[in-house]
């Protein structure tokens, strides 16, 4: 099966800098959860906790929730554009199943823990928010260097 289509190289650019803009939002909102969760934790200070609480809301959710999915249909793009193909080699699978897996956690997993702190407030424990900003920056990184280095061939063999 080929590539019915090829992005033209001033598109593959430009949606190639999107895709890369978007990584790179996605990983800084991870950083600035890391930084609420880990004060709010931190601190002795009640309206310090709610104020992280509060703006963790803010900066989690439809951000990353954004961020992940412009990731998702620009690299889609690509690898439908390109020699890559979406299915043909592993390293692209992986990075999808990735972008899906993290999205998808977002609004599962994280949306409702969040919503419940900022609601809660100075009373809120953001202890079961530990992992995500741990983990979701570990799993952009891992795509990224698949990117960089696009280890493991193809799925199938040519016949």
């Amino acid at each position: 099966m080929s590539t019915s289509w090829r992005l033209s190289g001033r598109t593959r650019k430009l949606t190639l800098v999107v895709h890369i803009a978007s990584v790179g939002s996605w990983l800084g909102l991870d950083v600035a959860m890391a930084v609420l969760v880990f004060t709010a934790l931190g601190t002795g200070d009640v309206e310090t906790k709610a104020l992280c609480f509060r703006a963790l809301e803010l900066v989690t959710i439809w951000p990353m929730t954004i961020s992940g999915l412009t990731c998702l249909v620009t690299g889609v793009l690509l690898a439908y554009g390109s020699k890559y193909g979406l299915v043909k080699y592993w390293w692209v699978v992986v990075k999808l199943g990735l972008n899906l897996l993290l999205s998808t956690l977002i609004l599962i997993a994280l949306r409702p823990g969040v919503v419940d702190l900022a609601e809660k407030g100075a009373e809120g424990n953001a202890v079961d928010l530990v992992f995500p900003p741990i983990v979701s920056p570990t799993l952009l990184m891992v795509a990224v260097v698949l990117s960089v280095f696009k280890p493991w061939g193809r799925l199938r063999r040519k016949n």
